[in-house]
């Protein structure tokens, strides 16, 4: 078949991989444009970009998909059937209309749970012991197309988005090849079944960790938002409040004022219970695992982790 990818993250990378390895002809890959990144704010192509030029494949990068010439490109290319990952775009009708067998989508949840744009990370922070990954054959609802092939994971107690993601990265890239043939052969599709919920997009200001809700709550808060954007308090240091990012934790005993630092310096105090901080980062400082988080910087026992109201934050103004 003649194919088109889109995608963007690194997330999305092992399906192209699978994808030109299944024997199927991608004539061009769709990736948001190159970014600022890094402190030189250099201009860098999406991994799936900088993939695909690896592999010799054209690609596109226009700013909107909505726009008249970017939508007749695509028209174009005579296309089969489009396979999206992680794009980071809404396709309009015209477009999903294009390829003659549909437009198919690999999604990171069990829809119609989690519909929407950060699914691994709300499946975490929502305690959900189980999610999957779903290829489906677009519509224009948000994530509401009928689904072809699924493949349920278990969510491990110490998964982050990180772990997770890369797990349901490989197992949905290896859906492609089944799914392929069964679009070609006119595969059939189930209508999702259930009352949906909604992945909404993560906002800095729901980064802030709050310490008066229950440990177990607390500790997947911290792991589905590692290590982005990290989940995060104010510390009391020398110099004024300082931000610190939790990039792993644990439950762990102890009881005490939500907030409270424990006796071993390394525990905070939580609705009931506490949680254990396993790797953490200072504000402009490389992660630290804990022990050498204390050596240049104390979390004193009894001391009280909480938002300084005099300072206003990120995202919060």
């Amino acid at each position: 078949m003649r194919l088109a990818f889109m995608g963007t993250p690194e997330f999305a990378v092992p399906s192209l991989a699978e994808i030109i390895a299944s024997g199927h002809e991608v004539v061009g890959v769709w990736s948001q444009p190159p970014r600022p990144r890094g402190r030189g704010q250099k201009l860098t192509p999406s991994p799936v970009q900088a993939f695909a030029e690896v592999m010799g494949l054209p690609v596109f990068t226009p700013e909107s998909m909505k726009s008249p010439e970017a939508i007749a490109e695509f028209q174009a290319l005579d296309l089969d059937a489009a396979c999206v990952v992680a794009y980071g775009q809404i396709l309009k009708p015209a477009v999903l209309a294009a390829p003659r067998l549909g437009c198919f989508n690999l999604h990171g949840s069990l829809l119609p749970r989690w519909r929407g744009a950060a699914p691994i990370q709300r499946a975490i922070m929502a305690g959900d012991v189980e999610t999957g990954v779903q290829i489906m054959r677009m519509s224009e609802g948000l994530d509401e197309g009928d689904v072809l092939l699924s493949e349920t994971l278990a969510i491990q107690p110490d998964d982050t988005a990180a772990t997770l993601s890369e797990r349901m990265a490989t197992v949905g890239a290896g859906l492609w090849p089944r799914a392929l043939g069964a679009i070609e052969r006119g595969g059939v599709t189930t209508p999702q079944v259930g009352e949906p919920t909604y992945a909404k997009k993560i906002t800095p200001a729901e980064a802030r960790i709050d310490w008066s809700r229950p440990a177990a709550a607390v500790d997947a808060h911290i792991r589905g938002l590692s290590p982005f954007p990290g989940a995060w308090f104010l510390a009391p240091g020398p110099d004024g409040p300082v931000r610190v990012k939790v990039l792993m934790s644990a439950p762990s005993a102890g009881t005490g004022e939500p907030g409270t630092v424990l006796d071993d310096g390394l525990s905070v105090a939580c609705a009931d219970g506490a949680v254990r901080l396993l790797r953490v980062q200072r504000e402009g400082r490389a992660a630290q695992a804990p022990d050498e988080f204390l050596r240049g910087f104390a979390l004193p026992a009894g001391s009280v982790l909480s938002p300084s109201d005099s300072e206003p934050q990120r995202g919060e103004r």
